[in-house]
């Protein structure tokens, strides 16, 4: 019977070798554990895993120092070759056309052939226009697109301006009134096509050099605050180490310790110094420079307003109340210049107020002389050249307003140049610290982890 029951069980017969493959002793697994716990609480693990965070912390540190401060230093210099000689060149070429457009209109009320100095005065404005539309094209960046298009259009436009001007000029030679209408045209295209292209593009200008100069003037607070913790965390593992092995000092973390140290106060001062010459930069020469284009801008209005009220001997009261409202708000920002905190250029800007109150005055009698008749008096008084005339109070205000821009502008330039320079450098040793740091942490920690094998 036994023969038979074990000759009828079809279940395959079962080895102890293979119950000893599938079955694992619980005990083994246990001990396993415990010894690979007591590897990660041991003091060689404890060393390696210090090292990882301190060289972690070395590179990431590191790594965003030299990034904010190669991304610092990239802004300035863009801000000193491309952007802020692009919002100049925009402010020259308003002043160019602006001053073309006066002078062609001034040989005009002039009569018959101009006065050579007005001619001269309008051939040298319309090459300088030249001159900075070329300038201001290659300041554009490549996604500007409506920069791109308001350069276009003043290219486009700006020869059918001169040839319009120069059929209004034989016309008017030869007395042949036709001459007036082709002046109307030129006139109509420099004041609603021209002029508001090159006024729009100086005004991106002027918020481009805003802009790079607030994105620039903060300091670099993330890669200062990961330097202090690099540093904190590497003192934190002196004392541990020291602690741990009985030794007052280790001499390759506190060469780390002195790297980081070094780099973060390096950090520090270059950091603040440079904002510091950017604030500078945008409060004595962003900012003054552009209320002084402003006030340049509507000179030059009132007086192309001035010399079109006596081409068109306008009656209805048009360009003189566009005259007074140029002249109104050139005032304010005149009066109001030293009283925003603006250290630059105060003489010459107190030249254009006085010279300003003695156009005004010489304008007045224009007016009066056109409104009596008398357009004769009224277009010398306009035109002429004594230094009570409007055209000498015009220029004078014009030159005191370039002087300061002249002024404001260096004033940018120089405190933008300084804090350019004061990262110089600073990028490279950002890297060469943060190896110097990595090697001594090696140094430092390797000896001791020798010591427990």
């Amino acid at each position: 019977m036994h023969v038979h029951a074990s000759l009828s069980d079809n279940s395959p017969p079962v080895s102890d070798s293979g119950a000893a493959q599938t079955t694992e002793d619980p005990g083994r697994w246990g001990e396993r554990t415990d010894r690979w716990r007591d590897v990660l609480r041991s003091t060689p693990a404890k060393l390696v895993a210090l090292g990882i965070v301190l060289a972690a912390l070395v590179i990431a540190s590191g790594a965003v120092s030299a990034q904010a401060v190669n991304g610092r230093k990239a802004t300035h210099d863009r801000l000193l070759t491309t952007v802020e000689p692009l919002a100049n060149a925009a402010q020259d070429l308003y002043s160019a056309l602006s001053v073309a457009d006066a002078a062609a209109t001034t040989g005009f009320i002039a009569g018959g052939i101009e006065p050579v100095a007005v001619r001269d005065r309008y051939h040298a404005a319309i090459d300088e226009a030249s001159v900075q539309l070329v300038v201001a094209a290659a300041g554009l960046a490549e996604e500007d697109r409506l920069g791109a298009q308001n350069v276009a259009e003043i290219a486009r436009t700006l020869p059918i301006y001169a040839g319009l001007i120069e059929t209004a000029r034989t016309a008017n030679r030869t007395g042949n009134p036709v001459g007036s209408a082709y002046l109307s045209e030129a006139s109509a295209l420099m004041q609603n096509t021209m002029l508001p292209v090159a006024q729009e593009l100086h005004t991106q200008g002027v918020d481009a050099v805003g802009s790079t100069q607030r994105a620039a003037v903060r300091p670099p607070w993330v890669a200062i605050g990961l330097l202090i913790l690099t540093v904190t965390a590497m003192c934190i593992a002196h004392v541990l180490v020291s602690r741990r092995t009985h030794r007052t000092f280790n001499l390759g973390l506190l060469l780390a310790i002195g790297a980081m140290g070094v780099l973060l106060c390096w950090l520090l001062i270059a950091g603040l110094a440079s904002s510091s010459a950017t604030q500078r930069a945008l409060e004595q020469g962003a900012r003054p420079l552009a209320t002084l284009t402003e006030s340049r801008i509507l000179a030059q209005q009132a007086r192309t307003a001035e010399t079109l009220l006596l081409a068109r001997r306008d009656s209805s009261g048009t360009y003189d109340h566009a005259f007074d409202d140029s002249m109104t708000r050139l005032g304010d920002r005149l009066d109001g210049y030293t009283d925003d905190g603006a250290e630059i250029g105060g003489d010459a800007v107190a030249r254009a107020a006085a010279a300003r109150t003695a156009w005004i005055a010489s304008h007045n009698r224009t007016v009066a002389a056109l409104a009596r008749g008398d357009y004769e008096a009224a277009a010398v008084l306009a035109t002429g050249t004594g230094p009570d005339e409007t055209a000498a109070q015009s220029a004078t205000v014009d030159a005191a307003l370039g002087d300061a821009i002249e002024e404001t502008r260096a004033e940018l330039r120089d405190n933008e140049f300084r804090a350019s320079r004061t990262l110089s450098g600073l990028t490279s040793m950002s890297i060469a610290l943060s190896i110097v740091a990595l090697v001594c942490i090696i140094v430092g920690l390797f000896p001791r982890y020798r010591e427990y094998h």
